[in-house]
């Protein structure tokens, strides 16, 4: 029972101390990692305590799952599979670099949350946001992000940049074959950024939706100014 009591107090930070948690979504090729490293740079510039992560992976373990995940070679993957899969991954990531680093205070940029979980296998797979919710629920014991950042952006456009991308990556790069989703129908990304709308409705006190059609430099900016106004960071991201 201890114990038990011990790992549900980890989920539930003091306002206080705790650091905020922000997450990146969109679509395949859409262009969020890139955001994600250039708000870094910014909040970084400003002295700020940047933790940058990822999923699926983030861990030596979720790296291997992630490896499993994405490549072609998992293409007869089951759905409920695939969605057990991304909780493994996601739960030691928790445990390992997310809850740490909020625990002291820092700013943890991640790339993919649950989210994904429920647009991709909720949406995508047609798996419903039920079993998604209540995975994380029970793994991830309901952790949620501070601000969700949600690139919102054309569906066949996005994913032929990813599929661009990922053919142009060197085949000896450590990572490896990642093409398993950019083979999905176009009809699959319709699904997932449906679901994502549907989260953004449901959620809009966390997440903030972006138009990423635009520059890079526009996106930016946008991301810049929502950051500052949702956390209060404006005397120091100025």
């Amino acid at each position: 029972m201890q114990t038990d009591t011990r790992e549900r107090s980890c989920y539930d930070l003091s306002v206080s101390t705790r650091g905020k948690f922000i997450t990146f979504e969109g679509l395949d090729g859409c262009g969020k990692s890139t955001q994600l490293e250039r708000l870094a740079a910014v909040l970084r510039a400003q002295k700020l305590p940047v933790v940058v992560t990822r999923e699926p992976g983030g861990t030596a373990t979720g790296d291997k799952i992630r490896q499993l995940l994405l490549d072609t070679g998992t293409s007869g993957l089951a759905p409920l599979s695939e969605l057990a899969l991304m909780f493994a991954s996601r739960a030691q990531h928790i445990k390992e670099v997310i809850l740490p680093a909020l625990s002291e205070g820092r700013l943890v940029l991640c790339d993919r949350f649950t989210d994904s979980t429920e647009a991709y296998q909720g949406g995508g797979r047609k798996l419903g946001s039920e079993p998604v919710l209540e995975l994380h629920r029970i793994l991830c014991g309901d952790l949620q992000p501070d601000l969700t950042i949600l690139l919102d952006s054309d569906v066949a456009a996005s994913v032929q940049r990813a599929r661009r991308r990922n053919r142009a990556r060197p085949a000896s790069t450590t990572e490896g074959d990642e093409n398993r989703f950019e083979q999905e129908s176009r009809a699959f990304f319709g699904r997932v950024r449906n679901a994502y709308l549907a989260i953004a409705e449901r959620e809009p006190h966390r997440v903030v939706m972006i138009d990423a059609r635009g520059t890079p430099d526009a996106t930016h900016d946008q991301i810049v100014k929502v950051v500052k106004r949702k956390l209060k960071l404006a005397a120091k991201t100025a």
